[in-house]
């Protein structure tokens, strides 16, 4: 930024100074002509780089002093003049630093860490602010004489570049083998490279942490990669290539999904996967799309360029349930049962940040996870809130945490799932530090989930009473609900529909197909999915026939219910006939939690129709079933049946897969399982629009998990607007549980402000 400034300043004539601030704000200082200075401020606005962010411009006019001979960029400040901080997300490598990399005359050639003050490291590599090197992890590297060259003169692109080296004063590239001893190599890109295309599993140091790299049209390659990773019997590995060309030829690529896959963020992106898919099956068996990401890294490029698969598998570099690897020492020691050789480099990794993950729903821009390229970016909300700041840590899955400062929430990176592990609690903790010191914020406040036994919710009452500060507990869906409403800032009350795998209601019940009067304070419910009991709790979610089990026993009797498990469905049960018989007593007696989520409902769905009898990872059930659904169409037409009990308006799930179970046989598997996903999203939709005419509200939203599927927001949508309302869901802020600590946050503020 402060280039670019004393660029126009310098053009216009202009002398003063500029410089950065404490908060990660700029300082400006004109002195000139009245004409010279509108235009310079006019060009500011219109000329920014493309990755400048000006959140407000104060602007305050005087008389000419006569104290400044030319323009000058100053040392930073510690001084502070902004309500909260603008920290920079990790950017891209950039075209002009890619063709510095592969000239052959340039002196940046084939140097993996080439970047300039439009592109490279940020959030990861910052120690503190004011956004300098010595506050940086490149202050290990002096500069050169060339490059301190290049970091002094204000007409180059990388002028005060914090992250700017060369092959001769930057960090250096290593490969190691197994047991972590160095190999002695001239290029560990092209010999990690070689040994990729020899079908060796390569663990590769980058941005934000550690990939495993290997190929992608091997199934023995890859299957060696899924026995090795234990929690990945099923679930789906990321890939990048290294150009749009090559996705080409295995996936699909609309003008929206290509503008995100090459935006300077790279996030990974679902892609509907071609039909003649020529990578192996076991990349993402059973769905019908996969994740792609381009390179964002010099290394990430020249590694691609060497390697023979269109794609190489780039998944996170972590062991099952353990933060992403960063440090060479947690990598080779982390990853040694995982990978064979390591291809790593001296660089510190700061802040592990994991890829961000996107998928486009209808059109918008959905994260799944926002994490590197996003974080710590800001979310603007229009909450008044002007207290000394609010930690919201998150639920238990698919952590955040969320820092409110005055009006603005500053989600974290992607932490994971805290449900105890010793090694997710410090990363949790170390996240919260480093966020709380670079926003200069000591909380006033904690939000947490309702849900007692959550371990966020330990660490938060732990936070609460060493810091003497009150805690607000806040409901899961309530929380997604007043994100959905703060990003599209509205102050009006909203119907939201909130679908997701579970969320601990006020009833003790576990909720998750819930439809909500809402305001930032407080939610009332209004309607839901039936509730239906979980037989064996965790077990239901594991083996979902039992949950399908469950809901068939409300309209089937038992003598039924148990020729159709122990004829059709006994590959569901572990132990065949006898575990049948267990279940079955277990719903008679209600032994297991009740349960309205619609996660449950889908899962069951799932099972009944074959597709999936066993979740290998999260939301696998409803993610194979969506996959299916996506081939079909809604054929078999299931009029949903909502009846009202308590007040609240109630959709009949056992009815849906009753007509489900009866029509097996006489439609396509594809065409039932669009057919189930129709007939939820309508009654949910129904069960909206007749609260929002009953409260006189004018918007309906969608969110939680559910709202990533693409055809029941399509249907929802439709429904909600033919009736005559406005549709919101989500493009800025996750709908799944990774936006949860951010609607915690708000609803916080508001009860602190009510």
């Amino acid at each position: 930024m402060r280039p670019f400034v004393y660029r126009i300043a310098v053009k216009n004539s202009l002398t003063g100074y500029v410089l950065n601030l404490g908060d990660a704000g700029v300082k400006i200082v004109v002195e000139g002509e009245e004409e010279d200075i509108k235009r310079f401020m006019m060009e500011l606005k219109e000329k920014k780089p493309p990755l400048a962010k000006f959140e407000k411009i104060r602007t305050k006019w005087g008389k000419a002093r006569g104290e400044f001979d030319t323009f000058t960029i100053e040392k930073s400040s510690s001084d502070r003049i902004l309500e909260s901080s603008y920290i920079p997300p990790d950017v891209a490598i950039c075209n002009n630093c890619i063709q510095d990399m592969l000239n052959p005359n340039d002196r940046h050639y084939k140097y993996a860490f080439t970047c300039c003050a439009d592109c490279g490291p940020r959030y990861t590599s910052i120690i503190g602010l004011p956004y300098d090197r010595e506050l940086t992890t490149m202050r290990d590297f002096p500069l050169c004489p060339h490059c301190m060259e290049e970091y002094m003169n204000p007409m180059d692109r990388r002028y005060h570049a914090q992250g700017i080296c060369c092959p001769i004063c930057g960090p250096k590239l290593t490969l190691h083998a197994k047991n972590g001893e160095l190999i002695d190599c001239n290029n560990p890109i092209a010999e990690a490279a070689r040994l990729i295309n020899e079908g060796a599993i390569v663990a590769v140091k980058g941005i934000g942490g550690s990939h495993l790299a290997a190929l992608t049209t091997d199934d023995e390659c890859v299957l060696k990669l899924r026995q090795r990773k234990r929690d990945r019997k099923y679930k789906p590995f990321a890939v990048m290539s290294l150009s749009l060309n090559e996705v080409r030829k295995y996936a699909e690529v609309s003008q929206k999904e290509e503008e995100v896959l090459t935006s300077f963020r790279r996030p990974i992106v679902l892609l509907r996967k071609k039909e003649d898919f020529p990578l192996s099956k076991w990349i993402s068996p059973g769905l019908h799309n996969i994740g792609v990401m381009l390179p964002y890294s010099g290394l990430h490029i020249l590694l691609l360029q060497e390697v023979t698969d269109p794609a190489v598998i780039m998944t996170s570099g972590n062991a099952s349930g353990k933060p992403i690897a960063a440090s060479n020492e947690e990598i080779i020691t982390h990853l040694s049962d995982l990978a064979d050789y390591f291809l790593l480099h001296n660089r510190v990794i700061y802040q592990r940040c994991d890829d961000s993950v996107v998928k486009i729903v209808n059109g918008k821009t959905k994260l799944i996870r926002r994490s590197r390229g996003y974080v710590p970016e800001p979310i603007e909300t229009p909450i008044p809130y002007r207290g000394k700041g609010i930690l919201a840590v998150g639920p238990e899955l698919t952590v955040t945490v969320t820092v409110m400062k005055g009006s603005r929430c500053y989600a974290s990176q992607h932490i994971g799932d805290v449900s105890g592990d010793l090694d997710m609690m410090e990363f949790h903790e170390s996240v919260t530090t480093h966020l709380l010191k670079l926003l200069n914020v000591n909380p006033e406040a904690l939000a947490c989930d309702l849900h007692p036994q959550f371990m966020t919710t330990k660490i938060a009452e732990e936070y609460a009473e060493k810091w003497q500060v009150p805690l607000v507990r806040v409901q899961h869906h309530h929380a997604h609900a007043a994100a959905l409403k703060a990003e599209h800032k509205l102050d009006e009350p909203i119907v939201c529909i909130a679908c997701d795998g579970v969320g601990y209601g006020p009833d003790g019940t576990i909720w998750g197909g819930e439809v909500l009067l809402s305001d930032y304070e407080s939610s009332e419910r209004l309607g839901h999915l039936a509730p239906q009991l979980m037989p064996g709790g965790d077990q239901a979610t594991k083996y979902p026939i039992r949950m399908a089990a469950s809901i068939l026993s409300r309209v089937l009797s038992d003598s039924e219910l148990r020729d159709i498990l122990t004829s059709k469905y006994i590959d569901g049960f572990k132990y065949g006939e006898k575990e049948v018989e267990v279940v079955l007593k277990m719903i008679r007696d209600a032994k297991g939690p009740l349960s309205t989520s619609t996660g449950r409902v889908l899962d069951a769905i799932a099972a009944l129709l074959g597709i999936c009898m066993e979740k290998t990872y999260q939301g696998e059930p409803a993610m194979r079933l969506e996959a299916a659904a996506a081939k079909g169409k809604p054929t078999l037409k299931i009029e949903p049946k909502i009846s009202r009990s308590d007040g609240r308006y109630v959709l009949d799930t056992s009815q849906i897969l009753s007509e489900v179970l009866q029509a097996l046989g006489k439609h396509r598997v594809e065409d039932l399982a669009a057919s189930a996903q129709h007939a939820i999203a309508i009654g949910l939709a129904d069960i909206a629009v007749n609260v929002a005419q009953e409260e006189n509200v004018r918007t309906v939203g969608f969110t939680g998990g559910v709202a990533y599927n693409e055809a029941i927001t399509k249907t929802i949508r439709k429904h909600v607007e033919k009736n005559g309302l406005v549709f919101i869901q989500h493009s800025v802020i996750p709908p799944g549980d990774a936006g949860v600590s951010i609607g915690q946050a708000i609803v916080a503020a508001c009860r602190l402000l009510g």
